[in-house]
């Protein structure tokens, strides 16, 4: 079982801000069609 008390007492002000950044982001709508009617030709 870990131990509750090093975690109450842990100060988050301490960690650095970090930028989430989306690494495999989906494809627009848009995109999507365009690619549809690439595939059509």
């Amino acid at each position: 079982k870990p131990d509750m008390a090093e975690i109450e007492k842990f100060d988050k002000l301490q960690l650095k801000k970090t930028e989430m950044q989306e690494k495999n982001p989906l494809p627009s709508k848009q995109t999507i069609e365009q690619e549809k009617q690439a595939d059509e030709l």
